[in-house]
């Protein structure tokens, strides 16, 4: 026995050892040369620390398998653990890489992404090389290694003398460092997994809100109740102006105005000054899933974020509710809408235009990426979508532009001009706020800061001369501060500008009271309720109270912050930040600084756990509204019983392009009801899911259901543009139904949109054929096989044509 734990010791040791590797690997990897020798001997100490608690609870909780196997055969409890072992170094390393790249460790927001946007996550940051694949067959190798060294060549009181040293250390640190415990010294596998359990227990321990009878619907009050604080700055005409909302992706305060890294946004800056600003302003949530429900909705979290409800609330926003008073809505973004589930959104809340990087065309240029991987068009491309776009929209207008460049992997046009620029800004006598090797080491992410300002600048440019640009308003934000550079506290994540621009302005100013995404919403709609010709809602359900415009730093709202798709664990109070359980004062800076005040750390946790509980019921029970006055575009489809149970028979653990082939192959085989049925899951989950879409309009063809497959395929043909297989199922629909004019209109729409696909043609011809106009058929025809003289099809019907 005692041998046998000896050989359980020596294995746990190199696990420990491999922890601890990695750990020392990350702190180079991400350092840099920026910090101190003391810093990093310090960081490299706590890392093996941490190791060493986690190989000891991995240690304890494999121990009753390891035993168990052990009684029957003891090789193959070594293996197993051995086994066991390398896939925990597997997961390390991956973890490791993740962090080295977003500086940050993967948690419990690993539970509220899909597998696709996992994907497309890690694809844009990470090059998959040959050394990468190298290295990890390297690490477990060598993990191996030191299995057989730790079990030969060490002798046993090593072990014992180690553990008990390293456990005394840990203990002492746990109880007496403050900062021990922080995520960025942590292993992260053990992060990880106790990120997880806190969030599953979380859910578990928020208390269940209990409303009076007369608080059923606890946000719900009088519209009145937001006060007009914009209408003071403002010169208005009996015209309703339009409001043009840019969310700039990454772009935090640090980047603008002066501060930290600022230098390479010149345009934002000089706009800044000619601006409402709000310098301490934040965002409710650490990346991009959160923005258009606290920005356009004032809305609250649920549990992974708004998007990723199951079922959507009753709720409005300014889409729904300006468009009832007139306005045209449009959403624009350089990347698929279908990322972070934003389409729903945009569809529940009846959005008239949504411009996606479907919907550009050849004309356009597609950014490269690593690996050929691309997230869309970038955003000089995106605007210039925008501008052609505005000229065919009836106004008043509300247009969010949602940008994209100025996230991993950082790749642009003329990337290496702008590097050069950044190069040039470094020589100069400019002071920045961190050494200038700091900026130097991530240097394309400055090159992107540059880029994205000056295709703001020339979007803006362009739309000065416009007639309608002296009656806009232009709200310009961050969607959340960079992720990979390194941040200086737990707030400044959620830190991004707020400047509220326009020819209409009375005057400039600079505020530096604190609000939130949340407060935008009810502003603006106050502002033109009280300004302008609407008719305002009775009651609203802002879970904001609206911008502050006081000038002095001060708070009045309650502001919960949702770091990532894991629950809500930040919360600001007053001039105070609530965060993994400690408490933090903001200053006039927006600097925070760690205090010891249990009265206060009280007082908030209470409001704090209030603030959980009521977002939790008003999610969970829809009680945001008590009823939504516009109506829904696009109703989700609601499954039986039976048709549930079927699904998760068949979807579960699978992608929804894995589902899409299993009702493919039930299609062909001839179960078009089945096959239906999963394309109708993938639509409720995927609006923009091109294939499924298709496919149930070809079900419906083939059992003759025209009116319906034709109106599926007319919406596909509508969000996916430039994509030959909607035209060509759509113009199989009309042969077989017999509606060749319309086959006619439909191919025409291909050749403006430059689809390439050689059967469209075919089709065309046909259709012309069967209307008896020969000598169009014909001249589609040789122009046909003047490029595929040999397939048979073509030379069949040119055959016919010509008899």
């Amino acid at each position: 026995m005692r041998k046998k734990l000896l050989t359980y010791l020596r294995i746990l040791t190199a696990l420990l050892v491999m922890f601890w590797l990695l750990g020392v690997v990350e702190v180079f990897a991400s350092f840099k040369g920026v910090h101190t020798i003391i810093y990093i001997i310090k960081f490299v100490v706590y890392k093996l620390l941490h190791a060493f608690a986690t190989a000891v609870i991995i240690g304890v909780l494999f121990l009753p398998v390891y035993y168990l196997l052990g009684l029957g055969n003891k090789k193959l409890a070594e293996i197993t653990l051995i086994a066991f072992g390398v896939l925990l170094i597997i997961g390390e390393f991956s973890l490791v890489k993740y962090s080295t790249t977003t500086l940050l460790n993967l948690g419990a927001d690993l539970l509220g992404y899909s597998y696709n946007d996992i994907y497309k996550t890690i694809a844009s940051s990470e090059s998959f090389s040959i050394v990468n694949y190298l290295l990890f067959l390297i690490i477990p190798l060598l993990f191996l290694v030191l299995v057989y060294l730790f079990k030969k060549k060490v002798p046993e009181n090593f072990f014992l003398k180690t553990i008990l040293g390293l456990l005394v250390l840990v203990i002492l640190l746990r109880f007496f460092s403050s900062e021990f415990n922080e995520a960025k010294y942590q292993n992260k596998i053990s992060f990880l997994a106790t990120d997880i359990l806190k969030f599953k227990l979380d859910k578990l321990q928020t208390h269940n809100y209990q409303p009076e009878e007369a608080e059923e619907y606890p946000f719900l009050k009088p519209s009145e109740e937001t006060k007009d604080v914009l209408g003071p700055f403002f010169n208005t005409t009996l015209k309703k102006p339009n409001i043009v909302v840019i969310v700039m992706e990454g772009l935090g305060t640090e980047f603008v105005d002066g501060n930290s890294y600022s230098g390479f946004t010149p345009y934002l800056d000089n706009l800044i000054t000619q601006s409402l600003y709000w310098e301490n302003f934040v965002s409710n949530t650490g990346r991009t899933f959160g923005i258009l429900p606290s920005l356009l909705g004032s809305l609250p979290f649920g549990d992974t974020g708004f998007l990723e409800l199951k079922k959507a609330p009753a709720h409005l926003s300014l889409f729904n509710v300006l468009k009832a008073d007139g306005y045209t809505t449009s959403y624009y973004t350089g990347t698929q809408s279908s990322f972070d589930k934003i389409v729903n959104f945009l569809e529940y809340n009846n959005v008239d235009f949504i411009i996606d990087e479907n919907k550009y065309g050849p004309s356009y240029i597609k950014t490269g990426g690593v690996d050929g991987f691309s997230w869309g068009y970038p955003d000089a491309e995106m605007f210039k979508k925008v501008i052609s776009t505005l000229k065919d929209k009836k106004e008043p207008r509300l247009d969010v532009i949602a940008t994209l460049t100025n996230h991993e992997p950082f790749v642009f046009p003329e990337k290496e001009m702008y590097e050069k620029k950044v190069d040039s800004i470094l020589k100069t006598s400019q002071t920045f706020g961190v050494p200038k090797k700091e900026i130097e080491n991530k240097k394309e992410i400055y090159a992107t800061l540059l880029y994205s300002d000056h295709s703001l600048k020339n979007f803006m440019e362009s739309y000065r001369r416009r007639e309608d640009f002296n009656n806009t308003i232009f709200v310009i934000t961050g969607d959340h501060r960079l992720i990979p550079v390194e941040q200086k506290d737990k707030l400044c994540r959620f830190h991004v500008p707020l400047l509220i621009y326009s020819p209409m302005l009375k005057k400039t100013q600079r505020f530096k009271s604190i609000s939130s995404h949340l407060d935008v919403a009810p502003s603006i709609y106050s502002f033109l309720t009280n300004n302008y010709s609407f008719e305002p809602l009775k009651q609203t359900a802002w879970l904001g109270i609206g911008l502050d415009t006081t000038r002095n730093f001060r708070n009045i709202h309650k502001i919960g912050l949702m770091r990532y798709k894991g629950g809500l664990k930040d919360f600001i109070y007053g001039e105070y930040l609530f965060s993994d359980g400690d408490l933090y004062k903001i200053d006039s800076t927006f600097e925070t600084h760690k205090i010891n005040n249990e009265k206060m750390l009280k007082e908030v946790k209470k409001s704090f756990e209030e603030f959980k509980a009521i977002n939790k019921y008003v999610t969970e029970q829809d009680k945001i509204y008590p009823d939504v006055i516009y109506e829904k575009k696009q109703e989700k489809i609601q499954f039986t019983e039976r048709e549930q149970k079927v699904i998760r028979g068949v979807t579960e653990g699978k992608t929804f392009d894995e589902v899409f082939l299993i009702a493919r192959s039930k299609a062909f085989d001839g179960d078009r009801a089945g096959a239906r049925l999963l394309c109708d899951f993938i639509l409720n989950n995927m609006p923009n899911h091109a294939d499924a879409r298709i496919l149930k309009g070809r079900t419906l063809s083939w059992d003759g259901r025209y009116k319906e497959a034709e109106k599926l395929l007319l919406n596909a043909v509508e969000r996916h543009p430039f994509y030959d297989d909607a035209y060509v199922a759509l113009l199989d629909l009309y042969w077989w139904s017999g509606q060749e004019t319309k086959s006619i209109t439909v191919a025409k729409e291909a050749y403006v949109n430059e689809i390439k696909n050689p059967d469209i043609s075919f089709k065309l011809a046909k259709a012309h054929q069967r209307l008896k106009q020969k000598n169009k058929a014909v001249k589609i025809m040789d122009s046909l096989l003047t490029i595929y003289p040999d397939n048979k099809e073509y030379v069949e019907l040119e055959k016919v044509l010509k008899e």
